[in-house]
């Protein structure tokens, strides 16, 4: 993919997906869910603004470490529309997500650290399972793998304790999620070569 001119501030569809990497259908995808947005031609074709490739960049590589569709979102809500964003606009959303992948990044690392574990969950398959979690004790905690705090009953203790009543009601780690149909569409978009159906064309 050659270099775009410097001078070229606007994209078609086409351009976007081969510099971003990002199939068009997945730039369709983005487009509807507002984390880009686009203008149109007199002949009816999309353009994007040149900054559209940062966002589908920051886009890319939060899904890749599974942070939900609304929360990238909400993040990007906080860039200014009117104009193209500078390093203080992306500054301030830097802050507003610090504590979220802070927070992601412990996860990651105990889920890592606890993988040869007891985590609790009540399996009792390993032999630290006798020591950790004697028959199963922990489960009177409440469900869910109680020694790891990824685990969303433990993130949620009132939303465990609800749940273990009988009542059904999702943590926040839930509410994050895009609903079923998103969650396919996600998974389709990013089943798809780069670059597929790059054309100019497409609208």
């Amino acid at each position: 993919m050659p270099q775009l001119p410097y001078k070229v501030h606007e994209l078609s569809v086409g351009q976007l997906s081969a510099r971003s990497g990002a199939a068009v259908s997945a730039l369709h995808f983005y487009e509807s869910k507002g984390l880009i947005s686009s203008t149109r031609t007199a002949g009816n074709q999309r353009r994007y603004s040149r900054d559209a490739l940062r966002r589908v960049a920051f886009v890319r590589a939060a899904q890749r470490v599974g942070i939900p569709l609304a929360v990238i979102r909400d993040a990007l809500a906080e860039l200014p529309d009117e104009r193209t964003p500078n390093r203080a606009d992306w500054a301030r959303l830097s802050e507003v997500w610090r504590s979220e992948l802070d927070e992601r990044i412990s996860q990651l690392v105990e889920l890592r650290d606890r993988l040869t574990d007891c985590i609790g969950c009540g399996c009792l398959s390993l032999e630290k399972c006798a020591l950790s979690n004697p028959y199963d004790n922990l489960g009177e905690q409440g469900p869910g793998a109680r020694r790891l705090r990824v685990d969303r009953s433990v993130r949620d203790p009132e939303g465990a304790q609800r749940r273990a009543g009988g009542e059904q009601q999702p943590g926040p780690a839930l509410r994050d999620q895009p609903d079923e149909k998103d969650a396919q569409d996600v998974q389709d978009v990013q089943d798809e070569p780069y670059g597929q159906g790059c054309c100019p064309e497409e609208r």
